[in-house]
């Protein structure tokens, strides 16, 4: 019922994690009907090291983001966005240093007394 797929990763080692990222990374890369090859010599590494990551076996982050580049997956990123938040109070005070109303013409050159 409450089973979702961050409590289930949760759940797993860092390792099961690791090979459910390199499962992710070969389906999308037969979906797109590319060899390893391919994808290596697009994404600037070695196909060996993109066998590797495939196997679930760890590599550097680099390596997992040029992938995912090739693969055009970089939205799976977009969770780590930081978003700055406003405090309720800090917005009141914001708010209230808007000019409301328009403060209409000066008194004083109104009554301007003529230099004659």
């Amino acid at each position: 019922m409450l089973d979702s797929p961050y409590i289930n990763m949760a759940k797993m080692s860092d390792d099961a994690i690791i090979k459910k990222i390199g499962d992710f990374v070969k389906n999308q890369r037969l979906e797109q009907n590319m060899t390893q090859q391919d994808l290596a010599t697009k994404a600037g590494i070695n196909r060996t090291t993109l066998s590797e990551l495939e196997l679930g076996r760890r590599c550097q982050l680099l390596t997992l983001i040029q992938v995912l580049r090739i693969l055009n997956q970089l939205q799976l990123f977009a969770t780590f966005e930081v978003e700055k938040k406003i405090s309720p109070m800090m917005l009141a005070e914001m708010e209230m240093k808007y000019r409301k109303r328009a403060s209409g013409k000066n008194k004083d050159e109104n009554n301007k007394k003529s230099d004659w």
